[in-house]
């Protein structure tokens, strides 16, 4: 199997939207059409690839050829077995790019570096009682260090950028992480991105903690197959993202998704989702109880024995879930709800299936059926969706850049 050497490859130049924007945006589209079915199915033929996208052979010959120079695409071993000559697939080259992802938690922070398939290559975590921006300055000063100290001279070229995933306001929630009031304020007019900038080498790009959650699902996880979803993510804080026509739709302000506020239950007892289907809430009742609530936020992987109170919320929250999947539906007919957050797997797979029983014994009438579906990336969907972002304005498809000025 050869390999392209990124330091002897063609140029790599993260953010630099005028790439094959000459010839206009099409070379580009189609460019990044390639790398997004590639993606996709693991690894293609030319022949696939022109099937796929319906350009002649010629024309991908050409997009491959151009793409595995620059070190974005490794050539794999022959498939054998076939008449004529055997077929050789592309995959993507795990070295082809890098990325940085920042998520600002209310109850943690995380700093990943993933390649360009997406796998987690360094991890930095920290927990606190709540975020502040000297604790980050520090945080990220150190986690950074780590990474070039880990990369070579050739792979941090090939850094696309730093996005960070972050709650908005985050002064806004002291009475909530119990913090004494006026502890948050340094956040009132903290430039996260510029002051995040100041400490890296890299293109930083600043955006919702959910909808960055929700680009990972998308450009990295496996809901691609569905046009349109809701997604949602349950951290300390629930919150989520809006895909339609295959494309991440971060709305008029960057704020669409926000389930949070989503008003569940009803007469006096309504009350926004968040109040009553976070983390933060099943923290406070374990606590309640004599239970390590806190012990939620220190592993992702397996939890305690939490037995009655951990029932209780999946219950409760698969019922509010439910009240969101439908109202949801009926306004912009989604094929599916993407259901994942900061626990075990086993606690999300009984989350989906609770909301799907719970959307069942509403009365569908006029409805179009929605799934409700697992995510998958898991705990690091914030962090992993941060990293994301470099790379969905590098590479992923993108009609927009059909209409760049060429000039």
């Amino acid at each position: 199997m050869s390999q392209t050497d990124p330091q002897t490859a063609g140029s790599f130049r993260p953010f630099d939207t005028s790439r094959g924007t000459n010839q206009s945006g099409v070379r580009l589209y189609n460019e990044r059409l390639v790398l997004s079915l590639i993606r996709r199915h693991a690894s293609l033929s030319k022949v696939e690839l022109a099937r796929l996208t319906g350009l002649s052979v010629q024309t991908i010959n050409d997009i491959v050829a151009r793409l595995e120079t620059e070190g974005l695409l490794l050539r794999q071993d022959p498939q054998r077995g076939r008449v004529g000559q055997p077929a050789i697939p592309f995959a993507l080259n795990p070295e082809g790019a890098f990325s940085v992802g920042l998520k600002i938690g209310r109850r943690s922070t995380d700093l990943v570096l993933v390649d360009f398939r997406g796998a987690v290559r360094i991890r930095r975590h920290a927990v606190h009682p709540y975020p502040l921006p000297e604790r980050l300055r520090a945080f990220v000063t150190t986690a950074v260090a780590d990474v070039l100290a880990e990369l070579t001279p050739a792979q941090q070229s090939r850094v696309a950028g730093l996005g960070i995933a972050t709650p908005f306001e985050l002064w806004n929630w002291e009475a909530e992480l119990g913090a004494a009031p006026g502890t948050m304020a340094g956040w009132r007019g903290f430039d996260v991105e510029a002051e995040i900038a100041a400490l890296c080498p890299w293109p930083v790009v600043t955006c919702n903690d959910a909808t960055s959650a929700c680009a990972a699902e998308l450009f990295l996880g496996d809901s691609w197959r569905f046009r349109d979803f809701l997604y949602v993510f349950i951290g300390s804080f629930i919150g989520g993202g809006v895909v339609l026509n295959g494309s991440l739709f971060p709305g008029r302000t960057g704020n669409a998704g926000a389930i949070g506020s989503f008003p569940v239950g009803g007469g006096r007892a309504r009350k926004q989702l968040i109040r009553v289907a976070s983390l933060h809430g099943l923290e406070a009742e374990l606590t309640a109880v004599g239970l390590d609530g806190p012990a939620i936020y220190r592993t992702n992987a397996v939890w305690p024995d939490f037995g009655a109170p951990l029932d209780r919320w999946i219950d409760r929250t698969a019922g509010h879930l439910a009240e969101l999947a439908v109202a949801a539906t009926a306004i912009i007919d989604f094929e599916a709800v993407i259901i994942d957050g900061a626990f075990p797997a086993d606690v999300r797979a009984r989350l989906v299936e609770r909301t799907t029983s719970a959307t069942a014994k509403f009365d569908p009438q006029g409805l179009t059926p929605v799934t409700i579906h697992p995510g998958s990336i898991g705990s690091d969907a914030r962090a992993i969706g941060g990293a994301a972002l470099p790379l969905l304005a590098n590479f992923a498809r993108d009609r927009d850049v059909l209409f760049k000025d060429a000039g």
